[in-house]
């Protein structure tokens, strides 16, 4: 018996629950600040995006993600980017996180690209309850940046802001 792909959306639905989204502020990015907090339980990353809003200087910051559940301890879940001055972010610039291995370095897309292509991977990063924090390396941007996420949460009762 075949399914059609409704069917199998329809699966993937009830398996998972309906995606997410949520953005936060925009502003330069420190060394440590949360750039969302989960309630209620765990969620699936889909996407995790960050994006340029006002052109950095020549500081060679680079970025990582890390979670530092409720209960636990905290954990980097990205290797780090290549240089946002180097890369030429300016507005507009992309860092896009790439979950094939909890060290892979985030993909940086510089302004003039404008475009990034999506996941190819099906893995998704699972994150406990707890926030989700920025690990800047060598000094804070001057840019400000947005960071966009798009999740599946692992409960009814699962909120992230």
């Amino acid at each position: 018996m075949s399914q059609t792909i409704a069917g199998a959306i329809r699966n993937e639905l009830e398996r998972y629950g309906s995606a997410s989204s949520v953005t936060s502020n925009s502003k330069v990015m420190v060394n440590g600040d949360i750039i969302f907090t989960i309630t209620g339980g765990p969620i699936a990353i889909v996407e995790l995006v960050s994006v340029c809003d006002t052109a950095n200087d020549a500081t060679a910051s680079t970025l990582q993600y890390n979670s530092t559940p409720t209960v636990g301890s905290a954990v980097t879940f990205s290797g780090a980017s290549a240089s946002l001055a180097v890369a030429g972010t300016g507005a507009g610039a992309s860092v896009r996180l790439t979950p094939t291995a909890l060290t892979t370095a985030p993909v940086v897309v510089a302004a003039t690209a404008s475009v990034s292509l999506g996941l190819v991977a099906q893995n998704k990063i699972i994150v406990q309850a707890g926030t989700i924090k920025i690990v800047i390396g060598v000094g804070s941007t001057t840019g400000k940046w947005t960071h966009y996420l798009h999740y599946i949460p692992m409960g009814k009762n699962v909120v992230v802001s």
